[in-house]
């Protein structure tokens, strides 16, 4: 957590204190880790696909915006571009 805090403080030269939620997609694109400060502390939620890759926007600064219901389709892995379900197992293991 403190090195993803540090690229948001340095990188991209925000406030990683300030309760926004900051998302980071994996190289492969099949996981994706949350970071926020609820202002008590910092959390992170991290996320793996077994299948398929999250889709993200494409950013031109290196960060970019998105609504709540475009974060819930990326952490759901659905295209929010075109929303449908991509994959879903059918047993476990």
């Amino acid at each position: 957590m403190p090195g993803l805090a540090l690229l948001i403080q340095e990188g991209l030269g925000r406030d990683p204190h300030a309760g926004d939620l900051y998302v980071f997609r994996g190289r492969s694109g099949s996981m994706v880790k949350v970071l926020w400060h609820d202002g008590v502390g910092m959390s992170l939620y991290i996320k793996n696909l077994e299948r398929g890759h999250f889709i993200r926007p494409v950013p031109k600064d290196g960060a970019v915006a998105i609504s709540a219901a475009q974060l819930t389709y990326l952490l759901d892995g659905i295209d929010w571009r075109n929303p449908r379900h991509t994959w879903r197992p059918a047993v476990a293991g």
